[in-house]
């Protein structure tokens, strides 16, 4: 669920906090259990507490979850917290001061590292790390990144590079595309042999690992080379009131009107409607992907 921080009140082309919240009920109402906010960079919005408060109050909802690059949790993670997020996903790609400077642009080391620790001190775990890996930029820094599940129970997830959009940063991204296969030889011939875990969720996107000794897990995220399409039951609801139905695709289906129309009822409708037009499966191989979005309104 993207959150933009520039969300105003009802009438806005931005969902307010209670229509984010009428979703949230709906979806629950329908069956899902699971919502993890993202952005864009979700700690910015002034309203963000508000919105965790009020989807935490919801009957039947088992997780809630906050994608973040971890600059502003120091501040933030004990709030969050107090209002029932359960956990977080912090972006980093490496632990290189000067290649995390190149990549980010903004933000450093040293800030997100004080927003892993505060966030885990706040109890907001599993702790997870993303890291989407790139040739050229950060394939050789997914050592250590493996290395630090050997003294933390944390989860370090690598994800392959996604060539979205048309024309010259698609054909880039393929060419600094790394595959799942390829990170994992590399943390193997570093740190040791992998042992890879059974999941009790058929629909978990990583094929989570744990070193030799380690409290932690190491988990591979290969939306190109190994597909999960088949056991993807996620479902995105963007900051201006769309259903995007695949990340891959641009597919969506317009529920604004239903929630500032017909509350809690129209919304399931329409989620039902999303659902069963979800796509089986996306179009990589064909170099046909999204086109009308970029990334960070989407999330992860």
């Amino acid at each position: 669920m993207p959150l933009d921080a520039r969300s105003e009140g009802a009438g806005s082309r931005w969902l307010s906090v209670s229509e984010i919240e009428t979703v949230a009920r709906a979806a629950v109402g329908v069956g899902f259990k699971k919502i993890r906010l993202t952005g864009g960079e979700p700690t910015l919005r002034h309203d963000l507490l508000e919105i965790v408060q009020r989807l935490a109050a919801i009957d039947g909802l088992r997780d809630l979850a906050l994608t973040t690059n971890g600059i502003l949790l120091p501040r933030l993670a004990p709030a969050l917290a107090r209002a029932g997020l359960r956990r977080v996903n912090i972006h980093v790609d490496t632990l290189n001061e000067e290649r995390l400077a190149r990549i980010m642009r903004f933000g450093t080391l040293e800030e997100i590292w004080a927003g892993i620790v505060a966030a885990e001190r706040a109890g907001l775990t599993p702790i997870k790390l993303n890291a989407v890996v790139t040739r050229g930029f950060n394939d050789e820094d997914v050592v250590d990144l493996a290395a630090l599940t050997r003294e933390r129970p944390w989860h370090v997830r690598f994800i392959e590079l996604m060539p979205l959009g048309i024309g010259e940063p698609a054909a880039l991204a393929r060419s600094q595309f790394v595959s799942s296969a390829e990170t994992e030889a590399r943390i193997v011939a570093a740190l040791g042999p992998l042992t890879f875990l059974d999941s009790a969720d058929p629909s978990d996107e990583s094929r989570s690992a744990q070193l030799v000794g380690a409290l932690g897990t190491v988990g591979f995220i290969s939306p190109v080379s190994l597909p999960y399409c088949g056991t993807c039951n996620r479902m995105r609801l963007t900051a201006d009131g769309k259903f995007h139905l695949c990340l891959l695709n641009d597919d969506e289906l317009d529920v604004r009107q239903a929630i500032r129309d017909g509350g809690i009822a129209a919304v399931e409708r329409v989620l039902l409607r999303a659902v069963g037009q979800k796509p089986t499966g996306h179009s990589l191989h064909t170099n046909t992907t999204i086109e009308r979005r970029e990334m960070f309104q989407l999330g992860g």
